[in-house]
């Protein structure tokens, strides 16, 4: 055998151990992001831990109905708790949860609402809590879904309905992306906490922080392997290119030490939306811990903002 065709050949096995090992890696990196089979922030911080237990209490015991709504597309049969106010009401707030959570992980911003006088709902995303679904969308088939959410609030409670939207980390990113679509006009303004600019820098962010690996070529084939698994091509999931189609009034929080969500993303996503917008970087707060670092001052802030819109 001459040379030229043994190295044809062991060039010829070098490539397939490289596609493999590649076709092997965007597979695990799927199933480690869309498809977890652990939490991957188990240890929560003291401080928010007794607060959101003293929470899940109150929500299981408050009043509330179980709404249903089909998502759009795939037909799966979504969950959500509505919480109504205590006096009624045409003002309800949407709050979006965040990754690997369910509605019953917002219970703090929940209780908050609802002691400001609104009404809440509480969807649980794909594949969380009681919903169906076998992956996380990171908030971007999810966005659609909220807005089915946000007609059934209308249908429920009439046309004369103010409604606000709310989300914290992967559910900070949902109400953004939510935010460019074509929405009634009775959604009226937006707070989120801790969102991504888009889920392809969220995951290229996590893949060098957590694995030390470059951004390709795993995110461009993970990327390829999620449209096949999931129907959906993450890299077209962009808080900022949504942003930049917003209308509403929007409200940015996020936590100066925050290792997870990093705190310049906040910065890129204010810059995107052209309309009404404020912002706020609590200096100490880590990743979604904001509410629970400042909890007075939190609470006031949103209030204040939401009854500026939503009168």
């Amino acid at each position: 055998m001459s040379k030229k065709r043994i190295f044809g050949i062991v060039f010829g096995l070098l490539v397939v151990v490289v596609l493999v090992g590649i076709g092997g890696a965007s597979v695990y990196l799927y199933n480690f992001a869309f498809e977890p089979k652990s939490p991957l922030n188990s240890k929560i911080p003291a401080k928010k831990a007794s607060r959101l237990a003293a929470d899940k209490k109150w929500l299981k015991n408050v009043k509330q109905e179980s709404w249903n709504e089909i998502s759009a597309g795939q037909d799966l049969k979504l969950h959500a708790a509505y919480v109504p106010a205590k006096e009624k009401t045409e003002k309800t707030i949407i709050v979006a949860h965040g990754y690997q959570e369910n509605h019953k992980d917002m219970a703090s911003y929940i209780r908050m609402f609802h002691e400001l006088g609104y009404n809440v709902l509480a969807p649980d995303d794909r594949g969380a809590g009681e919903s169906q679904g076998k992956y996380i969308g990171f908030g971007w088939p999810d966005r659609l879904d909220y807005v089915k959410w946000i007609r059934k609030v209308i249908a429920k409670n009439g046309e004369n309905s103010e409604i606000g939207l709310f989300g914290v980390s992967m559910g900070g990113a949902t109400v953004m992306m939510v935010s460019g679509e074509k929405l009634p006009k009775q959604v009226k303004a937006i707070v989120e906490d801790a969102g991504y600019s888009s889920i392809e820098s969220e995951l290229t962010y996590e893949l060098k922080a957590r694995f030390n690996l470059p951004k390709e070529p795993l995110i461009t084939t993970a990327a390829w392997y999620t449209d096949f698994k999931a129907g959906f091509n993450f890299k077209v999931g962009s808080s900022l290119k949504q942003l930049r189609k917003n209308k509403l009034p929007i409200y940015f929080i996020h936590g100066g030490e925050d290792t997870f969500v990093p705190t310049k993303m906040v910065y890129q996503n204010y810059a995107a939306t052209k309309g009404t917008k404020k912002i706020w970087v609590a200096a100490k707060a880590g990743h979604a811990m904001t509410y629970y670092d400042y909890p007075t001052e939190y609470q006031k802030k949103i209030s204040h903002f939401f009854t500026e819109y939503l009168n």
